[in-house]
Order: C-alpha cells, then sequence, then structure tokens
C-alpha cells in the first residue's frame, strides 16, 4: 500500500475480536462518585441522633408543672405544696372535685365542646384558664372576649396591677403580656395594657375564673422576679386543693383558636440544626461552582511524520482485515483531490458522483464513464490483492487526470 492513503474512520482502527469500550456507569464507578455525598448523610443522620439523644432530658413542655426547665412550673407547686396546699395532676379535667379546688387548664382550647361543658358543670371554686380561645371563653367565662386593642396581643414584661383584685393588690407588678382580653360587665381586668387586660377575673356560680392572657409569671425561671410569686401563689393558692391538668398536645384546637403559629410547635433546638444546614447548602454550592481557569494549550511530547502514521494506520487496518474501510479511504481521497483539478465543486463536503465521473471521462476519452465510477465508487475489495491494485488504479487514474 501506498503512503498516499488518508486517515481512516476511528471506527476502524480497533483490531479484530475486541470488545467495544462501554459508556454505560458501573458500579465502581457509581460508588467512587458518590461514596462522600454518602459519607456526609451518615455523618448528618448520626449528627441529629446525637442530638436527638442528648436532649432526651427536655421532655416536658412549658408550664408543665412537673417540669424543672426555665419554662416548667415546679417550683410553683413546691411553694404551695409547702404552704400545706394539697397539688395532684390529671389528664382529665372532667372529673368531680373532692373539695373545694383550684382547677388549672393551660390548654383548654385543646379540649372538646362535651369536657368544656363538663368542666363548667363541676362546680370547681376557682378556675384558671391561660391563653384560652373564644370558644373556651364563651363555654367557661361567660362575658369576656379577646380584645382587639393592639391586635389582641402584647408582650409580656413587668406591668403594674392597677386593679382592686386583692391578689393582684398585694402582689404589685408582675410579668404579664400575652393574649389581651376584655373584662365584661361583671369581670375585673388587671395589669391593663392599652385597652385590653391581660388578667381578668369573673365570678361563675360560686366561685370565680381567672382568665390569663400567658402563664409567663409562673414558670420557675420568673417566679423570683418582682411580685411573680406572690401574684402566682395568690390565684392558685386560694382553695385547700389545687388540679393541673396535663394537656394532650396530640389533640386539635377547638375552633376559633387561631392564636398558635408553626414556630410554637418547633423546638427551639432545631433552629440552629436549620442555620446548619443553610451553611452547609451554601459552602457546597460555593464548592460545586468553583471556576476550573481558563485552558491550558500543551506542546506534544513528540513529533510523528506523516508517513509513519499511514504506515501505522495501514497495519491495524491490515491487522483487522478492514479491506472495506481502506478502499472507502483511499477511494474518497483520490475524488477529493481530483475534484478541485477538475473544477467539480464539493456539496456537503464530498463531490458529487455523477459530475465527477463525467468530468474524467471528458479529460481522459480513451476511458468510459463507467470504469471512472468503477473504480472510484464500486465495491470493496475481497482480498488484500485487489486492495492493492485498486491503490494502484487510483494513483494512475489520478497522473493521467493531471497529465493528460
Amino acid at each position: 500500500m501506498t503512503a498516499t492513503a488518508p486517515a481512516p474512520s476511528p471506527a476502524a482502527e480497533a483490531p479484530a475480536g475486541a470488545a467495544p469500550t462501554s459508556l454505560a456507569p458501573t458500579a465502581r464507578g457509581l460508588w467512587r462518585r458518590a461514596r462522600w455525598y454518602l459519607a456526609f448523610l451518615a455523618a448528618l443522620l448520626i449528627g441529629a441522633v446525637a442530638v436527638t439523644s442528648l436532649g432526651q432530658d427536655h421532655r416536658y413542655p412549658p408550664l408543665d408543672p412537673r417540669s424543672y426547665d426555665a419554662d416548667g412550673a415546679h417550683a410553683v407547686v413546691t411553694l404551695l405544696e409547702q404552704q400545706g396546699l394539697k397539688a395532684e395532676f390529671t389528664t382529665d379535667p372532667t372529673g368531680s372535685p373532692a373539695g373545694p379546688d383550684t382547677l388549672v387548664l393551660p390548654e383548654p382550647d385543646l379540649l372538646d365542646p362535651a369536657q368544656l361543658r363538663a368542666v363548667a358543670a363541676a362546680g370547681h371554686r376557682r378556675l384558671v384558664l391561660i391563653a384560652p380561645g373564644p370558644t373556651a371563653l364563651t363555654a367557661l367565662a361567660p362575658g369576656i372576649r379577646p380584645s382587639e386593642d393592639g391586635g389582641g396581643y402584647a408582650s409580656v414584661r413587668s406591668t403594674a396591677a392597677d386593679c382592686p383584685l386583692v391578689e393582684a393588690t398585694r402582689a404589685g407588678s408582675a410579668h404579664l403580656g400575652g393574649m389581651l382580653y376584655t373584662s365584661g360587665s361583671r369581670g375585673q381586668g388587671c395589669y391593663p395594657r392599652g385597652h385590653g387586660y391581660p388578667l381578668v377575673s369573673t365570678p361563675a356560680g360560686a366561685g370565680d375564673v381567672i382568665v390569663l392572657g400567658s402563664g409567663a409569671f409562673l414558670q420557675n425561671e420568673k417566679l423570683a422576679t418582682d411580685g411573680d410569686a406572690s401574684l402566682a401563689l395568690g390565684l392558685l393558692g386560694s382553695q385547700p386543693h389545687l388540679t393541673w391538668h396535663l394537656p394532650d398536645y396530640t389533640a386539635p384546637l377547638a375552633e376559633g383558636a387561631g392564636h398558635k403559629t408553626l414556630e410554637d410547635f418547633i423546638p427551639s433546638g432545631w433552629h440552629w440544626a436549620y442555620y446548619q444546614l443553610v451553611v452547609a447548602a451554601v459552602l457546597a454550592a460555593l464548592w460545586r461552582g468553583r471556576r476550573l481557569g481558563p485552558v491550558v494549550s500543551e506542546a506534544l511530547p513528540v513529533v510523528v511524520r506523516a508517513s509513519e502514521t499511514t504506515e501505522g494506520r495501514a497495519r491495524l487496518y491490515r491487522r483487522a482485515r478492514a479491506r472495506g474501510h481502506a478502499a472507502e479511504a483511499l477511494r474518497g481521497a483520490t475524488a477529493h483531490r481530483l475534484a478541485p483539478a477538475l473544477g467539480v465543486p464539493l456539496r456537503a463536503g464530498a463531490p458529487d458522483t455523477d459530475a465527477l465521473c463525467a468530468a474524467v471521462a471528458d479529460r481522459l476519452p480513451g476511458r468510459p464513464a463507467g470504469d471512472v465510477r468503477a473504480l472510484l465508487f464500486g465495491p470493496p475489495p475481497t482480498d488484500d490483492a485487489a486492495l492493492l491494485r485498486l491503490a494502484d488504479d487510483l494513483d494512475a487514474l489520478e497522473r493521467q487526470v493531471r497529465n493528460p
């Protein structure tokens, strides 16, 4: 074969019997790419389990009389018991009291209408409602309504009593706030905030009802400030027996109790986890979006002569027995060299077959166009000898066209 053969197609360079290279991802490749992501997820899960395990000591919700946490109410119950008052906790607020008692309902909106009616008919000497909604107020404290002043809510802060209620007058200023209420025609409003009150007392049957906008002054951390302890002991210790309801926080809120938001049900510790996830996401975006820089050109390590490249590819053709590809490459290269010499234009990168054959036949009067077509565009050779004859005939045809 002569050294004038053009570059062959890549498909013909594969040796005979060689398996084709697969571009499908393998299990090993997927593992190598995903292992760092899996390690990050495993570390995140381990951290979440650790945080959850460390936070198991906070088992009680706010204002739970069994809780020693800052937002619990164990301290006020202990002080009441030290004064001889008997305290008990119950999950059923509808039971009949054993005697004159005080019933504390931290979440009255979690009670259904039947339970509210049962509590109203139980005849408690004092009923303490913490942040009740309209439904609970209608059933347990008729005449008292949520105030519309300032949106019906005020921040918890130290406030003067400014009312004739004995317990509030004795305590003085205390930390009151939360939901605001109107006093109604029979009630007494204390610790005024605008035109609303975070503490309202109203008579009911043989006793009275105390409506609180917030139970912050009952919490362990605030009991020792201002007159919070005096107010708590006065409101909860007026009767010899105290019943504290433990709400079922899985129950739905009563209709009309819309003062809770989504943040009220999210533990405070998870806010830090959310911030950490945001920081991790930003760092991951910066890491994946880093700029790799411009492409750097490199000189080839060696320079290979064209003849050596042609011979090397010819040996590959011979080893693969790709006579058809070799013949196609020889014929295509010859046609591309003859077309400019004969003035035949290229269309889509190749000369027109009929036009090229006719031009060659016009240049060589003794050569029919059919013979030219069979030589330039005929069937592939059947053996190596036929391929060599084809190469020699193409060289001879090109010499005759250039030197007729």
